[in-house]
């Protein structure tokens, strides 16, 4: 007796004796097959595994019917005065606020120098943090340390570690290690004391005494920040946003471009400083087109520094162009990333 093959068994044998039969359709047998036995190994796992289905689509629809508060097309008007989705009167009236566009030139990128405390508590318990300190003044106080006046320039090729203290990256992403010890060192004047790691002092004091005498007058401000200081700016920079109606998470955005969120700031590790000069005090984006900015971006790695938020890479270090902004990472790294333009963070990645 002889057994009644299956629509797949009948398919297969019929696309075979027709190939056979026409060699010309040979090639084209081969695919056609594959596509229909395909098709016939899907609609046999569907017809068994009909209750597998069955129960995954009950489950789907009892999901999304206990989820209706969610899905508004689940609610009618019949539903809403029958006890079965009671919904008070003011939760019917209650419609969604308006997107509120920003507009962020007319509110603008508050600068650092705007923030600053004019006295008070801060004043009190940061002291000269965000004094002026000119570098006379403070080359007059350091002479008693041995004298800099140049520095050696980088010959050869130098091998850069990422262990090396002077090449930490500290940003967003990269926050302070919990266990990181600032080595403070004091900048001195005659009207007070800031303070900085104390290994870049030798390389800073150089710089100064270059500028001078190229008769360019610096004035540092801002060294090394406490974290409570770098909170109280942060936190003012948010207010001052919010108090021009933006929401908290919009003012944090905007603020995080312009002042580095606390624990994320290289002025907490004391190898950052802001330089600004007589005739430019405040920290803006001007300060590039003075003497003392242009001698700046063009001197500073020669004894250690960067420019540590150039123009035009704000996509990379997320802060927006900082011209008195200067980052000490050493002599041999310092002249590679001002003489290549990158930052930082492109030279970390290559480490």
């Amino acid at each position: 007796m002889q057994m009644k093959l299956s629509r797949k068994e009948r398919f297969q044998k019929k696309l075979t004796k027709f190939g056979k039969k026409n060699k010309v359709c040979h090639i084209l047998v081969i695919p056609v097959l594959t596509v229909g036995l395909f098709f016939f190994h899907i609609t046999s796992y569907l017809g068994g595994n009909v209750k597998r289905l069955a129960m995954l689509a009950m489950t789907f629809l009892i999901f999304a019917v206990y989820s209706s508060f969610s899905f508004p097309i689940f609610i009618s008007e019949a539903d809403t005065g029958n006890g079965l989705n009671p919904i008070s009167e003011e939760a019917q009236d209650i419609v969604l606020a308006e997107e509120v566009v920003i507009d962020l030139d007319e509110i603008g990128l508050l600068d650092e120098g705007s923030m600053l405390p004019e006295g008070g508590e801060y004043l009190e318990t940061h002291g000269d943090i965000y004094e002026l300190y000119s570098a006379a003044d403070i080359l007059e106080a350091a002479q008693d340390r041995e004298p800099h006046t140049s520095r050696p320039e980088v010959q050869g090729d130098v091998e850069f570690s990422k262990d090396d203290w002077r090449l930490i990256l500290v940003n967003k992403q990269h926050s302070i290690p919990d266990d990181y010890v600032v080595p403070l060192g004091k900048i001195k004047t005659m009207k007070g004391t800031q303070y900085c790691d104390e290994r870049i002092i030798d390389d800073l004091l150089a710089m100064l005494q270059a500028a001078e005498d190229d008769n360019v007058s610096l004035q540092v401000c801002s060294p090394y920040r406490t974290t409570a200081y770098q909170e109280m700016l942060f936190d003012k920079r948010i207010d001052s946003y919010m108090k021009r109606g933006l929401s908290y998470m919009e003012a944090f955005q905007l603020a995080s471009v312009a002042v580095t969120v606390p624990g994320a700031s290289e002025h907490q590790i004391g190898l950052a400083l802001d330089i600004v000069t007589p005739t430019h005090q405040q920290l803006t984006q001007d300060f590039a087109d003075t003497d003392a900015g242009k001698w700046l971006a063009e001197n500073c790695c020669k004894y250690g520094f960067i420019l540590r938020y150039p123009k035009e890479k704000e996509y990379i270090t997320g802060i927006k162009f900082e011209p008195w902004h200067f980052r000490y990472v050493g002599v041999e790294a310092a002249t590679v990333i001002m003489e290549r333009g990158i930052t930082l963070e492109e030279f970390w990645e290559e480490l």
